[in-house]
């Protein structure tokens, strides 16, 4: 169960933009953010205690999505991506301070024994994905405060994940380049 939530969360989460565009004004607040609250209960409840964050992360992100659908404004329903890029923010971030580094533990998947130069570069990457996180809440925090509902919705819906795979992407083709200057 807790394998299919991921793709499942996921797949919320990257429709969310385009679901909340077509059903505005159509549909109260709540009853789009309670879906969403219910997937956060299940990761809450099938999250392992025992890794950063356990199951204090999604219980926190429960409590956003529970605290956004009780409010009956539009404005709640565009902060759900502020408050996804902020839970990233927090992952990235408490893996850098209580260890491993989220990038480091997926090198290790590929690489167990991974050199030292190998973990300072892992470190580095995860902290580029906090400063990611981060700027993308903010635009996404600013959209939803000031831009069109279009606007918001193509940067949530689309170029944030372009710029997610970007990274990804990018970030794989200058590891070997990098990992020979660190």
């Amino acid at each position: 169960m807790r394998s299919a939530l991921v793709p499942v969360s996921l797949a919320a989460g990257m429709a969310y933009p385009f679901w909340v565009y077509a059903v505005q004004g159509r549909v109260e607040p709540a009853w789009i953010m309670l879906p969403l609250s219910a997937l956060w209960l299940l990761r809450t409840l099938l999250a392992r205690p025992e890794e950063p964050g356990g199951r204090l992360l999604p219980a926190a992100a429960l409590a956003g999505c529970i605290a956004l659908s009780c409010s009956d404004a539009q404005l709640s329903l565009r902060a759900y991506p502020v408050l996804v890029s902020l839970f990233m923010l927090a992952i990235f971030g408490g893996s850098l301070r209580y260890g491993p580094p989220v990038i480091e533990r997926l090198a290790r998947l590929r690489e167990p024994e991974l050199p030292e130069q190998g973990v300072r570069y892992t470190r580095r990457v995860t902290q580029v994905w906090c400063v990611f996180f981060l700027l993308n809440a903010g635009v996404a925090a600013a959209l939803a405060l000031w831009a069109p509902w279009s606007w918001w919705t193509l940067y949530t819906g689309g170029i944030s994940y372009a710029l997610i795979g970007a990274l990804l992407v990018g970030e794989r083709a200058l590891r070997p380049f990098l990992l020979r200057a660190a």
